[in-house]
């Protein structure tokens, strides 16, 4: 086996024979228009950093279990490898399987997770098996990239933050040997939080433990010191920022504050990768979520409060956290190389302008009917007793219209009020009775239900159920969505069912033309943000290309539409309104995140 170019002893990192540090910072290929990747990690290079982290999302490559895994396009992680070792840069590759990420499902594709009793992220068969028919797909693009073979790839992970989930060392053994076996043969890491109770969980004595953590470094050094005294510490996810959930504020973290922190683990003799450097956008319905009491859906955008802006813009934090990595380099400030002035120029951006927005061809419901009924005709509406779930359907991501009769308990001349009650479920419903909207359920409501009026006949119950985002952390990763407890008039259940799939990321020319629909001219591509003001809730394409949701609650209140997005000549702007429209799409010159939540990160956040 060729011996890994880093190596380490006497808790000192090596690349060959030469002490070496490691400056890094993520960027994640599938957050990034791939015109835009040598762009970013162009920038990565100037801030300082020697090598560009990314995770490898399984979902992004392989949604059905049908479909061979895609590495082409957009999903070219060979081609994302490639670049950046052209510009000098060397890789590190997390592939998981499970990545946390705030990625949909930490980046584990539905039809796994759906899998009946299957116990994610250990070595019951059903979760090895089709784990390692996807590493004999992956592992191949990263192991022909290997330092061994000419290439930039210098680390792979094993699994990712295990000690917050697992405990079982044989697994930890099993996913290396899983990437042993198909030719990895650069140094292997685990990744956990930065205390005892992380490590307990997620590291074994044979392969090298970093921490993640985005404060009290020092505290971690110790840990380290006391835990793993015969290798160097290495922070590989520094959360220099954070991200933003749907409902909350924006957060972030002033750049002095963020650059102390990194100070304290570099002159310690430390190395550090900034999570994120560079953190895109969550396109499409990419975003995942968290579960706190409730869901918690992340935004669309994953800006972070990065040093690289979403827009590739440099920030003060970049500026920041640059003077630290250069002078971890033993570089004196009148040394430091001078920033290329293309990378200080403000991207092109359309002039802001109000579009009329006109309406869809057809009302929500309408338009879910009509849809409903063609399947049924068809014979694709998938009839149950009960509510299917998105699992059982067969369905990843976006929304499940479900139709039934019930009988509403009352008489016609004294009217009942029951409760229409949706225990179980995941994630948010709008319902209607007799095509008449009766109220919105969502994952912390629904079993308490809501107020309806019954008159002793049957009536037409039509649900609307959305996935926000399949939960990416902790116990629930893995979670299933839909009506997962069915139905129930009071206590009685509904029964016979009908459904029809409706998912945005696979909407073509046809559905697009059904939608309220906006255009603009451009002179030539330019990137541009996004507004739609007074509209309620949904997902919004440009030319096409969907960039994902909306919704009033914020804080995200534009959305980037990268230049490569954009056209010379006539662009279209298609928009599926869950709620209320407010009839127009504004493009701004600047992205408002929205209001800020606290100055600093708190310490509990950061841990």
């Amino acid at each position: 086996m060729p011996t890994p170019i880093l190596s380490y002893r006497d808790a000192r990192l090596f690349k060959g024979d030469r002490e070496h540090r490691i400056l890094a910072g993520a960027i994640h290929y599938f957050r990034v228009h791939p015109e835009l990747w040598e762009d970013r990690l162009t920038r990565l290079k100037a801030m300082g950093a020697n090598t560009v982290d990314t995770y490898v999302a399984w979902n992004f490559h392989q949604e059905r279990r049908e479909d061979a895994p895609d590495f082409s396009g957009w999903r070219d992680l060979g081609r994302f490898i490639d670049l950046a070792g052209d510009l000098g840069l060397d890789v590190i590759v997390r592939p998981g399987p499970y990545i946390c990420a705030e990625w949909d499902n930490g980046g584990f594709p539905s039809w796994l997770t759906g899998t009946p009793d299957i116990m994610l992220r250990s070595t019951d068969p059903r979760f090895t098996g089709p784990v390692g028919e996807w590493l004999d797909h992956l592992v191949p693009v990263i192991a022909s990239r290997q330092a061994a073979e000419g290439g930039p790839v210098v680390a792979v992970q094993v699994e990712n933050e295990y000690g917050s989930y697992g405990d079982s060392a044989a697994y930890i053994r099993w996913s290396a040997e899983a990437l042993r076996e198909r030719g990895i043969t650069e140094l292997l890491f685990t990744a956990d939080g930065g205390s005892d109770y992380y490590l307990d969980g997620g590291a074994v004595p044979e392969i090298w433990a970093t921490a993640t953590l985005g404060s009290r470094g020092a505290e971690a050094i110790d840990v380290w010191k006391r835990r793993r005294p015969t290798e160097p510490f290495f922070n590989v996810e520094f959360w220099g920022g954070w991200f933003d959930h749907w409902g909350e504020a924006h957060h972030v973290r002033p750049g002095s504050e963020a650059a102390a922190e990194i100070r304290t683990m570099l002159d310690a003799g430390g190395s550090l990768c900034v999570y994120m450097a560079h953190g895109g956008t969550n396109f499409g319905l990419g975003a995942g979520a968290n579960e706190d009491g409730g869901i918690q859906p992340t935004v669309t955008s994953y800006d972070s409060d990065a040093p690289i802006a979403e827009n590739g813009a440099l920030t003060e934090k970049f500026h920041a956290i640059r003077a630290e990595f250069l002078r971890a380099q033993g570089l004196a400030e009148d040394e430091w190389p001078a920033l290329p002035a293309a990378l200080l120029e403000p991207a092109a951006v359309l002039p802001a302008r109000t579009l009329e927005l006109s309406p869809a061809r057809l009302p929500l419901l309408d338009s879910l009917r009509a849809g409903l009924d063609s399947a049924v005709a068809a014979g694709e509406h998938h009839p149950s007793e009960r509510p299917l779930s998105f699992e059982e359907i067969g369905q990843h991501h976006g929304l499940l219209f479900h139709r039934a009769t019930a009988v509403l308990p009352g008489r016609e001349d004294a009217p009942q009020e029951c409760l229409l009650k949706l225990p179980e479920l995941h994630d948010r419903a709008q319902i209607w009775v007799d095509g008449e909207p009766v109220g919105i359920l969502d994952d912390t409501t629904g079993t308490a239900g809501l107020a309806v009026q019954g008159h002793g006949r049957e009536v037409v119950l039509e649900i609307l159920v959305e996935n926000l985002g399949r939960i990416n952390y902790g116990p629930y990763t893995g979670q299933r969505k839909g009506l997962l407890g069915g139905v129930l008039i009071n206590q009685r259940f509904t029964l016979g069912w009908e459904h029809l799939v409706v998912d945005p990321t696979r909407f073509g020319a046809e559905d697009l033309a059904g939608l309220a629909t906006a255009a603009f001219e451009a002179d030539a591509p330019a990137d541009t943000y996004l507004a739609l003001p007074g509209s309620t809730k949904g997902f919004v394409w440009v030319n096409g290309f969907l960039l994902g949701r909306y919704w009033e609650i914020g804080p995200q209140e534009t959305l980037y539409v990268p230049a490569p997005l954009v056209k010379a000549g006539r662009n279209t702007v298609h928009v599926l309104e869950l709620g209320v429209s407010g009839g127009t799409v504004e493009l701004r010159e600047a992205p408002q995140l929205g209001a800020t939540r606290v100055d600093v990160l708190t310490e509990a956040e950061l841990a």
